[in-house]
């Protein structure tokens, strides 16, 4: 596994940016495909394509694809926090919220992911880190704060992204704790295909009856999920958590639940207020603190 290091290189700091805007913008790109795909067969569909058309692209360059002997069991741990886990809860979730409040709460993830790899990877607390994570989740606070009693409305849809934000974080430390030996283009297209394979099963019982030929902006946002949101973010994310240490990588995505709430504004009339702006300022200081060099 590569060396990390304290703070993300420039190259880091370029795929932090393409992450923050392409999975910020899939929140209310996801509510679109959701009123006519169903959730299952939504992120079944998008993982299984997306994992074989990574393996596919892996393979072509030359990159060797094979999950190593032994380590059969590690990847299926990572498949099943990283993206399962994550990604059924998340589908649920975002049906009963606004999509960008649902992204604030499913961001809660630094909190516990700093606190996990604590636990589990021994790592360090410092003060850079200890600021990054009190402005981040002030700006969450501050943007929660204004639909809050919109949200305890929807309990159950608060209980999924608060339990998909712990299943994210937990795979995010297990992903340093269980290293694969692998490419990482390679183990992210193992996990979305692993993934993708039993949430496709159970949409077929389940959502079949359900199923109609979707109009062009869900049938174009199920296209984005499958080459965007997942081939190429799941991917530049992988890569990010092998840079740096596990607070430092969590704590730097604060910035895509601000895409979120911005898109939910842009493509979905969701509200846009002072508390959006305080957030902006609260969550990009956060991002700078954990980010960038002096």
């Amino acid at each position: 596994m590569p060396n990390t290091h304290d703070r993300l290189p420039r190259q880091g700091l370029l795929l932090l940016a393409a992450l923050a805007l392409f999975w910020g913008l899939n929140w209310p790109v996801m509510k679109i495909v959701l009123s006519e795909i169903p959730p299952l067969y939504f992120r079944g569909g998008c993982l299984l394509l997306g994992g074989a058309g990574m393996l596919a692209v892996a393979r072509i360059s030359g990159v060797a694809v094979a999950i190593p002997r032994g380590c059969w069991g590690r990847v299926l741990v990572l498949t099943l926090f990283n993206i399962i886990g994550w990604n059924v809860l998340i589908v649920y979730g975002v049906a009963l919220l606004p999509s960008g409040r649902a992204a604030l709460l499913g961001y809660t993830m630094p909190l516990w992911s700093a606190i996990l790899s604590v636990w589990i990877l021994g790592e360090a607390i410092n003060l850079r880190r200890i600021v990054g994570l009190v402005l981040g989740l002030a700006g969450i606070v501050a943007l929660i704060g204004g639909s809050l009693e919109g949200m305890l409305q929807a309990p159950i849809g608060v209980a999924c992204m608060i339990a998909a934000a712990w299943s994210w974080a937990l795979g995010v430390v297990l992903l340093k704790r269980l290293p694969v030996g692998m490419p990482t283009s390679s183990l992210t297209g193992w996990t979305m295909l692993l993934g993708g394979i039993p949430m496709l099963a159970f949409a077929i019982p389940l959502e079949t009856s359900r199923l109609i030929v979707p109009g062009f902006w869900p049938a174009f946002g199920l296209a984005y999920n499958t080459l965007i949101a997942f081939m190429f973010c799941y991917w530049a994310w992988n890569r990010i958590v092998f840079m740096v240490p596990v607070a430092v990588s969590s704590l730097s995505s604060l910035a895509t639940p601000l895409i979120g709430v911005l898109g939910g504004v842009l493509f979905l009339g969701e509200p846009l207020g002072w508390r959006e702006i305080v957030a902006s300022l609260l969550i990009l200081a956060a991002v700078g603190t954990v980010s960038l060099k002096r």
